[in-house]
């Protein structure tokens, strides 16, 4: 994940300034995190790169606009959010489209990539033991979580945020962050502890 968003802001001036080649290097940076948040969000590759393919789209036609000292990630993720929010209204408000076009897994690069951290603390479970079912539960789960949370949630527990950055983006204090995402575990053990059962190691607890 880029860090230095002085970075950006050289290459946002660069831009408003007639070069666009500094946009590529925008899409060097950036695009990795930006497909790996849409992809968790909207669960398929090829709309995950639509999405973000239209994000750099809105951020070249609004280059004028940005400010000096604008935060471009929590400015972009922002953004992004709420295109992946809108297609999934869309989507339902269209069930038929893309009935061939089925979710897609998270294989084994992707959790390479992101791996899928244990959502009740902060230590990460034995994949093996973990295992694809339950990681098709977990998703399944993230899925059905409201807009908010599921987007707190991707944000600091696969992509890696701290509660301050996520609070830049999702516009709450980091106060609101970790209430957010006490919610949506609440919410996804909810959800799966009849399916893999309270104690199991997903939760990173034991209940005896």
């Amino acid at each position: 994940m880029p860090s230095n968003n002085d970075t950006d802001l050289v290459l946002l001036e660069e831009l408003r300034n007639g070069r666009d080649a500094a946009l590529n290097e925008l899409i060097d940076r950036w695009q990795r995190p930006f497909l790996s948040f849409a992809f968790r969000y909207v669960q398929n590759r090829e709309d995950a790169r639509d999405l973000v393919e239209e994000l750099f789209v809105r951020i070249y036609k609004n280059r004028k606009r940005f400010k000096e000292g604008t935060n471009f990630s929590a400015w972009a993720f922002t953004s992004l959010s709420n295109l992946c929010k809108n297609y999934e209204r869309w989507k339902r408000r269209h069930p038929a489209f893309g009935k061939e076009n089925l979710r897609e897994e998270w294989n084994d690069s992707d959790l390479k990539i992101h791996p899928l951290v244990d959502l009740s603390s902060s230590s990460q479970p034995d994949r093996q033991v973990l295992g694809k079912e339950r990681v098709e539960l977990v998703k399944d789960a993230i899925a059905k979580l409201p807009h908010d949370l599921r987007t707190t949630l991707i944000l600091y527990q696969y992509e890696g945020l701290s509660y301050k950055e996520v609070g830049e983006i999702v516009s709450c204090s980091v106060k609101g962050v970790e209430t957010r995402l006490y919610r949506a575990r609440k919410a996804l053990k909810a959800m799966l502890s009849s399916k893999i059962g309270p104690s199991s190691d997903i939760w990173g607890e034991e209940t005896g």
